[in-house]
């Protein structure tokens, strides 16, 4: 009793926090001593890019074909790319690589895609690039061997080629500094394979030059004084504290380790997305409604117990929908209806088997008791048989960058545990809060007896 009496008051303060969660755009918990927010947070519904429109780009690494990239070189491309669109106030961006050398990038909601796109095109390759003798002038284009298949054939141009000593990829970091003069600088630390590689270079090298690129383009061009061993040192150039601090950005956090195309750019408009939210939303509740009729006719007032217990999962689902975020796709949205289907599963096995005991002669308590336990084991095994099918389907479209894949798991997977939630704990306890104290022999046809 006194177990059953905690479920339900647990379960009564998750509803109650569900209905302010679902019926909210934004909340804000407030400190009553200062008046200032504790939590504050947007919780409104995030659509995907099929639903609310906005841009697609595909875009992929720019070296020669037999150039092997490694998986954390990739995956840290794609991070960077989303540091870079998330600085420019785009929100809920998706961004997956697909394959060895490719990374697709969704934007809901962009009203400017040539801005992300022109962004995106930005890769920041930062060269540290041995010039010799002679330095190119600064702001002039040069052409380096970093990702060229074979540099040798490419001086038949005519066009001379640099080579590059390392790349963005050996920062540890880099921020802003002044020198002496006043002039604004960046500072930059190598990372200790890199520090050991610049090291040996400007040993061997003083007297010449080595020349700081970023996107092929000579930022600066200072002489190699003494060997800088430490792995620290600074780029100097005529900067604005603007221009310096943009700079140390885009190396901090936007250093690619591999250059990166733009492949394919594609914008989605929105309105076939508002039809297809209006068509989705009418479709769960058809499918939701039937389902209560079919639970309140088949299984009389453990039927409508359970109904109960099924809208308690609309609430909390929607409720961690919009907590987590779950960015919802129209597959998202198949997921979750799919899911509705598993909840009643769960409840139609323990229903079949109450209906069991109590024609076996158990009293009402017994009866929910005995009809749990033994509906457990399918119940475990149907759930966990489907949780699987989601892991794997969430990491084929992880893999292969095929979000609406993605999205069908991870919102089925949600519905899954929340209506195990539900079956186990709240038609539970339902049942037992409102039959315990009933007699069977007086009420039979409550019971589709």
């Amino acid at each position: 009793m006194r177990n059953r009496n905690n479920w339900l008051i647990l379960i009564v303060i998750l509803v109650a926090f569900s209905l302010w969660i679902d019926l909210s755009k934004n909340i804000a918990i407030i400190n009553p001593f200062n008046d200032k927010p504790i939590v504050e947070r947007n919780v409104d519904v995030k659509l995907g890019l099929d639903l609310r429109g906005g841009l697609q780009a595909l875009l992929e690494a720019d070296v020669p074909a037999d150039t092997v990239i490694t998986t954390e070189e990739l995956t840290n491309a794609k991070n960077i790319l989303q540091n870079r669109a998330n600085a420019l106030g785009v929100s809920e961006i998706t961004m997956q690589t697909a394959g060895d050398r490719r990374i697709v990038a969704e934007f809901p909601g962009v009203t400017n895609p040539e801005e992300v796109v022109a962004t995106l095109k930005q890769t920041a390759l930062l060269e540290f690039v041995d010039m010799g003798s002679t330095p190119a002038p600064v702001g002039s284009l040069i052409q380096t061997d970093f990702g060229v298949e074979n540099p040798a054939a490419t001086t038949d141009t005519g066009e001379t080629i640099y080579h590059t000593v390392i790349t963005g990829a050996g920062l540890e970091t880099a921020s802003v500094t002044r020198s002496q003069a006043g002039a604004y600088e960046i500072s930059f630390i190598l990372k200790p394979d890199s520090t050991n590689i610049f090291a040996e270079y400007t040993t061997a090298n003083r007297g010449k030059f080595l020349a700081i690129v970023l996107d092929k383009q000579v930022v600066s061009a200072p002489t190699i004084n003494d060997p800088i061993t430490d792995g620290q040192g600074v780029i100097t150039g005529n900067f604005t504290q603007e221009e310096a601090q943009t700079l140390a950005v885009q190396l901090r956090s936007g250093a690619l380790p591999i250059p990166i195309k733009v492949v394919e750019s594609r914008t989605i408009g929105a309105t076939l997305g508002e039809e297809s939210i209006r068509k989705s939303v009418l479709a769960g509740l058809i499918g939701l409604s039937v389902v209560i009729l079919f639970m309140a006719f088949n299984y009389q007032l453990p039927g409508l117990i359970a109904d109960m217990a099924l809208i308690c999962y609309a609430l909390f689902s929607l409720m961690l929908f919009k907590l987590i975020p779950v960015t919802l796709t129209l597959p998202g949205i198949a997921g979750f209806i799919l899911s509705v289907g598993m909840a009643v599963d769960a409840n139609v096995l323990i229903f079949e088997r109450l209906k069991e005991e109590l024609r076996a002669g158990r009293n009402i308590r017994q009866a929910i008791d005995l009809a749990w336990s033994r509906a457990w084991p399918s119940i475990r095994d149907s759930n966990t048989s489907t949780l699987i099918t989601c892991v794997i389907l969430f990491l084929f479209g992880n893999t292969f960058g095929a979000s609406m894949v993605k999205g069908f798991s991870v919102t089925l997977a949600l519905g899954v545990g929340i209506s195990l939630f539900t079956a186990i704990i709240v038609t539970r306890t339902f049942l037992h809060t409102v039959l315990d104290g009933m007699k069977l022999t007086d009420h039979p046809r409550w019971f589709g007896l």
